[in-house]
C-alpha cells in the first residue's frame, strides 16, 4: 500500500515444526515448555511477521498450546495415531504450505524455519530459488550442520535465550502510597525507565547488528512496537518518541545525529562510552581476582560474580544481546583473554 510506514519491512512467513523444537529445547536446554517470545523478538527487528504457524499432534503437547494461542500462532493439528505410520505428515503439511505462500502470496518476502531436521534443507532451497529470503532456527545440539549453510540467516534458540531480557522483577504485594511530593518529583528517571532503556537498547543492538543502514527513530520505534504493540511512550512520562531518545541521549545510553528527514534522527550507541569501559574494567577486575587459584574463569555463572559486585549490571545497558557478546568485546578491547575449553564445554577466561 503506497505510503504504508512499512512498507519497506521484511514480511515473514514463520512456520514452526513444533515436535523438534520442543523436544530439541526440553532435551537440549532443560527448557519446557517451550518459549517462543525469544523467536518473536528476533523476528520483530527483523520485519513484520504476517503468518504464524505450528505443526504438531498437539494431544501431545497441552501446555505449548495454550501458550501459542496466546501468541497468536495458528496450530497445524497432525495426529499420529491413525492406525499407521504418519511420522513424517506434520514435515510434509509445512512443506507444502510453505511452498503454496511462496506462489500465491507474493508480498511474502521471507520464511521462517524453525526446525533443525535436515530433511528441511531441500525446501529451503526451494523457497530461496523463488527469491525468497529463508532464517532457520533451531536448538544448537538437535540441528542439523547440513541445514544452517542452506539458510540466508540461522539463529540459534540457545542464543535467543542469552539474549532475551530478564523478566521483570515481581511487585511486592503490597506499597505504601507516596507521598504528594515525592509522586511529583518522580519524573523518567525510574525503574521504569530503566526497563524502557533496556527496551529501546536491545531492540537498537539488533537492527544495528544487521548491517543493512543506518536506523533511523521511526524504523526503530516500529521495530518495539513489533515486539510490544502495547508500547506507549507517554505511559513512561514522554510526549513523544523523540522526547524519549533525547532522555536517552542526555544518560548517554543512545547518540543522535541529523537523518534523512526532518524529525527522523538516525539512531545509534555512543562511541567510547564512559560508563561502557567502566563495565569492561569491572570485568576484568572480577576475572583477575577470579583467577588467582589459576585455570582461568568459566564464562558460565560470570555474570553472577559480576552482578555481586555491581547488583544493576546488564550488558544489555550497553547494546549487547548476551553476556557472552559483552565478554566477547572485552577480549577484542584487549580486557580479557578467553578461549574455548572442550573439555568442559564453556569458555574460560583470564586476565589480559
Amino acid at each position: 500500500m503506497p505510503g504504508n510506514p512499512d512498507e519497506g519491512d521484511e514480511r515473514i512467513a514463520l512456520l514452526l515444526d513444533y515436535e523438534n523444537l520442543a523436544i530439541g529445547a526440553r532435551e537440549g536446554l532443560g527448557v519446557s515448555p517451550f518459549d517462543l517470545t525469544p523467536v518473536a523478538d528476533a523476528l520483530a527487528v527483523r520485519g513484520r511477521v504476517v503468518a504464524r504457524r505450528a505443526y504438531a499432534d498437539w494431544s501431545s503437547f497441552d501446555d505449548d498450546r495454550r501458550l501459542l494461542a496466546r501468541a497468536q500462532v495458528e496450530l497445524i493439528d497432525i495426529p499420529q495415531r491413525l492406525g499407521g505410520s504418519r511420522k513424517n505428515a506434520a514435515d510434509i503439511k509445512m512443506a507444502v504450505d510453505a511452498v503454496e505462500i511462496a506462489y500465491e502470496r507474493s508480498w511474502v518476502t521471507t520464511f521462517a524455519i524453525g526446525t533443525g531436521d535436515s530433511d528441511f534443507t531441500p525446501l529451503v532451497h526451494k523457497l530461496r530459488e523463488l527469491d525468497k529470503r529463508v532464517i532457520g532456527i533451531g536448538v544448537a545440539s538437535s540441528t542439523s550442520r547440513l541445514l544452517p549453510p542452506a539458510c540466508d540467516e540461522f539463529l540459534y534458540y540457545d542464543r535467543l535465550l542469552d539474549a532475551a531480557a530478564p523478566p521483570a522483577e515481581p511487585a511486592p504485594a503490597t506499597q505504601p502510597e507516596p507521598a504528594a511530593d515525592e509522586e511529583t518529583a518522580a519524573g523518567p528517571d525510574t525503574p521504569d525507565d530503566e526497563a524502557v532503556g533496556r527496551l529501546v537498547t536491545r531492540t537498537l543492538s539488533g537492527l544495528a547488528r544487521r548491517g543493512d543502514g543506518p536506523v533511523l527513530a521511526s524504523r526503530l520505534k516500529r521495530a518495539i512496537l513489533r515486539q510490544d504493540p502495547t508500547f506507549d511512550e507517554a505511559e513512561h512520562g514522554f510526549r513523544g518518541f523523540g522526547e524519549l531518545l533525547r532522555h536517552l541521549q542526555d544518560q548517554r545510553i543512545v547518540e543522535l545525529a541529523a537523518g534523512s528527514a526532518s524529525g527522523d534522527p538516525e539512531v545509534s550507541f555512543p562511541e567510547n562510552e564512559p560508563a561502557e569501559d567502566d563495565a569492561f574494567r569491572l570485568l576484568a577486575q572480577v576475572v583477575g581476582d577470579e583467577s588467582r587459584a589459576g585455570g582461568g574463569v568459566p564464562l558460565s555463572g560470570l555474570k553472577d560474580r559480576v552482578r555481586k559486585r555491581r547488583p544493576d549490571f546488564s550488558e544489555k545497558t550497553y547494546g549487547f544481546a548476551s553476556f557472552l557478546s559483552f565478554a566477547k568485546a572485552a577480549r577484542a578491547r584487549g580486557v580479557v583473554r578467553m578461549a574455548w575449553d572442550a573439555a568442559a564445554g564453556d569458555w574460560r577466561l583470564e586476565p589480559a
